[in-house]
């Protein structure tokens, strides 16, 4: 039996779908981290079991590093990361597959929606907290989920499998 070829995508198109899709789910955080602030203000919270919605504000990066630093420095120093990963996805794009593209707009979403969050007041707002963890967003699970698969498809691609030169 023999296998037909996938369907050939072009680069432009590639880019176009990695682009759309960080973009709607840039514009989802933006918009969940509207509704946090307007549902949750005045120290209200709702408890889901596992995960309690609670407000936060961080004017730092994960885990609140960077938060005694000038707003500024850490606008622009997150500037600087999110330009260079979507310098990143732009370029690869046109030659990683479905899995890694998925996971490279994923990390782009979350980078750019909490680097708009950060520019409108310099702070990112957070509202998913568990107890055991420091309080999160959705755009740090989309960075977190979509590191993930940039690793995994990484680790499944053909080229990572070669074998290793002797010396």
């Amino acid at each position: 039996m023999t296998r037909t070829a996938a369907p050939v995508v072009s680069a432009a198109r590639r880019r176009a779908t990695l682009a759309t899709t960080a973009a709607l789910l840039a514009l989802g955080d933006l918009a969940v981290k509207t509704w946090a602030v307007q549902a949750l203000a005045a120290g209200h919270s709702l408890d889901l079991g596992l995960l309690q919605l609670r407000l936060a504000y961080n004017p730092g990066v994960a885990f609140s590093l960077g938060a005694t630093l000038p707003g500024w420095v850490v606008l622009t120093a997150t500037a600087l990361i999110t330009t260079g990963i979507a310098v990143y996805a732009w370029r690869s794009a046109r030659t990683a597959n479905l899995a890694l593209r998925t996971g490279m707009a994923a990390v782009l979403a979350g980078a750019v929606a909490n680097l708009i969050d950060r520019g409108i007041d310099g702070v990112v707002t957070d509202y998913l907290h568990t107890g055991w963890w420091p309080t999160f967003n959705l755009a740090d699970v989309l960075i977190t989920c979509g590191g993930a698969l940039i690793v995994l498809a990484t680790l499944r691609s053909p080229d990572h499998r070669r074998e290793p030169a002797e010396d």
